[in-house]
């Protein structure tokens, strides 16, 4: 009786271990994610090889409105309020099936893990920037692929602070209204701890609707593993934004500047609003006037406007139209996608497509 007894102790140790091991696993996720965007674009200039005017267009493109994508997220929690994450993300053509929208890897836009708690978040491996979060977050059309700050930003760095390749970043926790980021990425190149080395800080303050955003980017070029999309140009970032929401508006606007080594030192102001009209419908607008430092000769002036009709919560119908106006050097464009430089003088152009998250 006595061994049956520790027979029966010791099977009700091993279910109760599988139990807890069980309710373990369920606390742990991965999703997979993404968004699917194709749009159709006129534009009434081309930029040509030789650098002129190659005439209008009127093509099908990835990404009209929000970069085409997927990915998988995971979590799992780790008790006392500590947690273990990872994101994965790869950039994807809908126009022809190849990488888009990332450094050209495989999993180019994000490939990361973190551990978050009440202290807050630490990220390393392939991540945007906080200098990026900044500007995302202070642009009156959402960083859209059409008509944004979006387009001059790739304009003045390709992807050089979008997708940090070697980083390790933290975020702080709100306090007393305050968020903090910080970034540094080695290069990793050896013998030369400042090749390919990039760093970024960003503060951010929100109170009753009101928000205002500081940033700044530090970027050498030389890294040990470049990528086909260039992800390093040398370039210092900084930029200021303010936003503010009234009832369903939010008015933003922001000051930001690009110093490339050897090209543009390029100031941006940028301001605009976004209108919710009805649970489903949309509007939004905003003007960007970009002027080089070196050469005020070189400046340009980038106004648009946009509609997005949500048929679901998960997809949604959108037009855009926009306006360039290049003068000297400047050679702003009007998509991230099939247009994002553009030519001497005015080019008009437009959009129109779908979006789906899942």
């Amino acid at each position: 009786m006595k061994k049956m007894g520790c027979e029966i102790a010791q099977r009700a140790a091993i279910l109760a271990l599988l139990a807890t091991c069980g309710a373990a696993h369920a606390q742990s996720s991965v999703t997979l994610y993404g968004a699917a965007d194709a749009a159709l674009l006129y534009t009434s200039k081309t930029l040509a090889e030789n650098g002129g005017n190659g005439g209008k267009q009127f093509s099908l493109v990835d990404s009209g409105l929000n970069s085409s994508r997927f990915g998988l997220r995971g979590s799992e929690d780790l008790g006392g309020g500590l947690r273990a994450n990872f994101d994965l993300e790869s950039g994807i053509s809908l126009a022809n099936g190849g990488f888009n929208d990332s450094n050209g890897n495989f999993f180019g836009r994000q490939a990361w893990i973190s551990l978050a708690g009440r202290f807050g978040e630490v990220k390393a491996g392939l991540q945007y920037s906080p200098f990026l979060y900044a500007i995302d977050e202070t642009d009156p059309r959402g960083f859209s692929d059409f008509g944004s700050g979006a387009i001059i930003y790739v304009d003045n760095v390709y992807a050089t602070g979008l997708f940090n390749s070697n980083a390790v970043s933290y975020a702080s926790p709100e306090i007393a209204g305050f968020t903090a980021r910080a970034m540094l990425a080695p290069g990793g190149v050896a013998g030369d701890f400042q090749a390919g080395r990039q760093y970024s800080f960003s503060l951010k303050y929100e109170h009753a609707g009101f928000a205002i955003n500081a940033a700044m980017y530090d970027g050498n070029s030389g890294a040990a593993q470049p990528t086909p999309v260039p992800s390093d140009i040398e370039f210092l970032g900084r930029t200021l934004g303010v936003s503010y929401t009234f009832g369903s508006v939010i008015a933003k606007a922001s000051f930001t500047n690009y110093k490339v080594a050897g090209s543009f030192n390029n100031n941006v102001i940028a301001g605009g609003l976004n209108y919710s009209v009805t649970p489903t419908v949309t509007v939004d607008g905003g003007v960007w006037w970009t002027s080089d430092r070196n050469q005020t000769g070189n400046n340009s002036i980038l106004g648009s406007i946009g509609a997005q009709y949500f048929l679901s919560k998960a997809t949604v119908v959108y037009a855009q139209a926009a306006i360039v106006h290049n003068n000297g050097k400047m050679d702003t464009g009007l998509a991230i996608n099939g247009a994002l430089f553009g030519v001497d003088g005015t080019t008009v152009g437009a959009n129109v497509g779908i979006r789906h998250f899942f």
